[in-house]
């Protein structure tokens, strides 16, 4: 789904592992912000971010990468300064 820019169908088979118990990990948060990044969904792709640091899960530099990616894409400069700014600080 990532790699095609499906980030409907990436969202929906995510819905899916929860509905079965699964809990997600950094990877499959990964894929998630990388197929919204494809997908030019910069907002979802903030809300995944939120999510998986409410879960406790360190984001690492692909979830940046992709985080900063999907706000440039959208035209959200602001936005992927702020998160840029962020990494550095790590």
């Amino acid at each position: 789904c990532e790699k095609g820019g499906q980030w409907e169908k990436a969202l929906a088979l995510f819905d899916e592992l929860q509905q079965r118990g699964l809990e997600p990990n950094i990877v499959t948060y990964s894929a998630l912000i990388l197929a919204c990044e494809k997908g030019c969904q910069w907002e979802k792709a903030l809300a995944l971010f939120d999510e998986l640091q409410r879960r406790g899960l360190e984001p690492n530099l692909i979830v940046y990468g992709a985080l900063i990616s999907a706000c440039e894409k959208g035209g959200q400069w602001d936005k992927a300064l702020a998160i840029f700014e962020e990494l550095q600080q790590r």
